[in-house]
């Protein structure tokens, strides 16, 4: 595309990573320049890909994707948050599909993420993702894949041994950003950051973004266009929130099993804080005759894959986990999660909560607090502006 050729050639000589005296405080609100363009029709799509978007049923761009698609193609760094739900992965899908070169068969676009599940998902073309065969990854690359969707540690290894070849790629996509850029992924990123050519243009999308994060992408991007929403209006609509009152922990297990028949209503996610307790809480219900399933990261990836493709088929109907479900992972059916511990960040909240209810449908969050919660929930609903009320008995009846 003729507007990324022209970042290319005008940015590589400034785009390095800046040291922390350069960085500049940047700013919460939207970039003045950012546009709202109402229809695919309008944003200057290939005329194959506006054929697959319809086909695949979508209609009418959601917020995020009216002011950040036309942005990407153009070719500029974008920091795009928008809450879970509204179509963030669709936003840099389409934008990444756009500024392809089908005849060069290189690898032309790198999208990190930052658990194994949601680089599967995102996958139409190859995830390099730990904890699989590293002859397989080698082999696909070998051969050219255009786009590639992995784990920050795969896809260094992968350019390391140099089997994913960095030289055409002009998009990097740090989905889940705040997640990514936290400290456990962040010098992974940094490492293959390095590897990529100058003027690679950096696309930064999730649904949270602190600020001390947004600080930070001015070490790799250069004069980013921002799509933020404020806080406060980071509200889970169409999502009902509730709270049960347990005076002690012991308490929750006896409360989730009365709930059991509301949760088999559809499909539901109940998250723990913890991988043990994700193995404790299973291990419980099954000894109760409920049928469960439970996914967290140290599982074998064959094992979390075979839970995950019976999760969304349907055939297993109440998955427990930890937070490495929390993130971008959409399974259409779930209208209920179910938060046995609140999580220990509150910015994790939205992430679990929005795991139902996606694309405007309907669902219901309920969270299990104890006394010495109840801080930790008034604290949730504050950052949020929202109001968690007391589950009602009719909870069925809403989801």
């Amino acid at each position: 595309m003729a507007a990324t050729a022209t970042m290319a050639t005008s940015g590589s000589a400034r785009k390095r990573l800046l040291k922390e005296e350069d960085m500049t405080k940047v700013e919460f609100e939207t970039s003045e320049e950012v546009d709202v363009t109402p229809t695919f029709d309008t944003m200057g799509l290939r005329e194959d890909l506006l054929r697959g978007i319809y086909a695949y049923g979508f209609e009418k761009p959601s917020a995020i994707q009216q002011r950040a698609i036309k942005q990407i193609i153009k070719g500029r760094d974008v920091i795009a948050q928008s809450q879970s739900g509204t179509g963030k992965t669709a936003t840099f899908s389409i934008s990444v599909l756009q500024c392809l070169d089908i005849q060069v068969r290189e690898t032309q676009a790198l999208i990190l993420a930052p658990t194994r599940e949601l680089a599967v998902q995102i996958q139409k073309c190859h995830a390099c993702i730990g904890g699989t065969n590293v002859g397989e990854d080698i082999r696909k690359l070998d051969y050219g894949q255009h786009v590639v969707a992995g784990t920050p540690g795969r896809v260094f290894d992968m350019i390391r041994r140099r089997s994913l070849r960095t030289r055409a790629i002009k998009m990097l996509v740090l989905d889940e950003a705040d997640e990514m850029l936290n400290k456990g992924f962040k010098e992974q990123i940094y490492d293959v950051y390095r590897y990529l050519p100058p003027a690679t243009q950096v696309v930064l999308i999730s649904a949270t973004l602190p600020h001390e994060i947004l600080e930070m992408t001015n070490k790799f991007m250069t004069d980013p266009i921002r799509i933020l929403v404020k806080r406060d209006e980071l509200t889970l609509e169409g999502i009902k929130q509730f709270f049960v009152a347990v005076e002690r922990e012991e308490w929750k297990f006896d409360t989730l099993c009365d709930l059991y028949d509301t949760l088999t209503i559809t499909q539901a996610v109940i998250f723990c804080n913890t991988k043990r307790k994700v193995d404790w809480l299973t291990e419980k219900m099954r000894e109760a005759n409920f049928t469960v399933s439970s996914m967290h990261g140290d599982m074998p990836q064959k094992e979390r894959e075979s839970i995950m493709k019976e999760f969304r088929s349907g055939a297993s109907r109440v998955l427990i986990s930890t937070d490495v479900w929390a993130r971008g992972l959409d399974v259409p059916q779930v209208s209920l999660i179910i938060n046995y511990d609140l999580p220990n960040n509150r910015e994790l909240y939205i992430h679990r909560i929005g795991r139902s209810g996606r694309y405007g449908r309907k669902g219901v969050a309920i969270n299990f607090v104890k006394n010495d919660d109840i801080r930790i929930l008034r604290d949730i609903e504050q950052y949020y502006s929202t109001q968690i009320d007391e589950m009602p008995m009719n909870v069925a009846d809403l989801i």
